[in-house]
């Protein structure tokens, strides 16, 4: 496992149990709309066998249960500490929980009919090997329906950097008790790629019909693309 991969790993065992309350915090209470969002676009289409990468606690994968009861879902996560909250929660009947690193999933070829993941992009240190990884276990046809950060732009982007470099660190401080962990959630989103070249390499890695959609002053991302049938 490469230096950032470790330390991303490290980050998440440590803010596994106040994650979810953060990210409610931070999106004024949108993030569990958002990821029900993510679940119905996966699910929009046939299929039986989906796959939520950096599950987290599982809320995408949950959400894809409600939707597809009789789905089959993997969660899947390289943070044991979220797989192990993920377990706990109500709501995960039948999701097998498996540890995982996106960037050599342990998945044959073609088996999967949707590929969900929240916020996994940002965190990857080769982000071409992780879409790679995707586009190989997905069945033809199949898609990949993802939230992911973005940074800001626009006229309001200083002040909105600025918001986030003030806020997010100081909310990872009081309710998480680590504050260091969230000030690398905020210089990993303001770091990423625009929209514009994440799509570019969605594209570079097989995917058609690639499509995005703007919330919470577009610092966050509705992302849905497919592997050609």
């Amino acid at each position: 496992m490469q230096n950032k991969d470790s330390s991303v790993q490290a980050t998440f065992n440590s803010v596994a149990r106040r994650y979810d309350l953060i990210n409610r915090l931070m999106t004024l209470g949108s993030h569990q709309t958002w990821c029900r969002e993510v679940a119905a676009r996966a699910t929009s289409f046939p299929g039986l066998d989906y796959l939520d990468l950096a599950t987290g606690t599982g809320v995408i994968a949950r959400e894809i249960r409600k939707q597809h009861p009789a789905a089959n879902i993997t969660g899947a996560d390289f943070s044991e500490s979220m797989l192990d909250l993920a377990r706990q929660i109500n709501g995960g009947s039948g999701i097998e929980w498996q540890f995982a690193d996106a960037h050599e999933l342990p998945f044959a070829d073609e088996s999967f009919d949707a590929v969900t993941h929240g916020y996994l992009l940002r965190n990857v240190s080769d982000l071409d090997t992780v879409l790679a990884e995707q586009f190989r276990v997905l069945k033809p046809g199949g898609m990949v329906s993802a939230l992911e950060s973005s940074p800001p732009a626009g006229p309001l982007a200083p002040v909105i950097r600025m918001g986030m470099r003030m806020v997010i660190p100081t909310l990872g401080q009081f309710i998480g008790k680590d504050r260091a962990s969230y000030e690398y959630l905020v210089d990993s989103t303001l770091g990423f790629l625009t929209p514009e070249a994440l799509r570019e390499r969605f594209t570079r890695a097989g995917f058609e019909d690639v499509s995005v959609k703007a919330k919470y002053l577009s610092t966050n991302m509705l992302w849905s693309a497919r592997k050609p049938s």
